[in-house]
């Protein structure tokens, strides 16, 4: 199994041009682009928990010694 080069990429793109046509590829990146907007925002979320978290814990301790 080797690498694509352009002329295979070409040819997956005309042939799922063929079978979804023009309107449907547009909607369906579409959606895949809000799917990995979507999962981006929600790892910034988690670090950011993570890091609040971390912060809570770090604080407690050090009220605590």
């Amino acid at each position: 199994m080797g690498n694509l080069g352009p002329m295979e990429i070409l040819v997956i793109a005309g042939v799922a041009l063929l079978l979804f046509g023009g309107k449907r590829l547009a909607d369906i990146g579409g959606g895949l682009g809000q799917g990995i907007k979507a999962f981006k925002q929600g790892l910034r979320e988690a670090n950011e928990d993570e890091k609040s978290d971390a912060a809570a814990k770090e604080s407690k301790e050090s009220k605590g010694a």
